[in-house]
């Protein structure tokens, strides 16, 4: 499990970043969503790592 959490705001950032961040559901600062681990996680959190934090549940 990973928890996910969205430490700095998409408001600048190109279209793709934003949709990312929407598809994890994460729509305010400090919000948190918990995910099973998969490759496809990893991607997502890859592109957006600039603005979420990641930590192992």
């Amino acid at each position: 499990m990973v928890k996910v959490t969205l430490v700095k705001s998409p408001i600048g950032e190109v279209k793709s970043v934003k949709a990312t961040i929407a598809a994890l559901g994460l729509k305010k600062i400090r919000s948190e969503k918990t995910f099973e681990d998969s490759a496809t996680l990893q991607g997502q959190l890859k592109k957006v790592a600039h603005l979420v934090k990641v930590e192992n549940v």
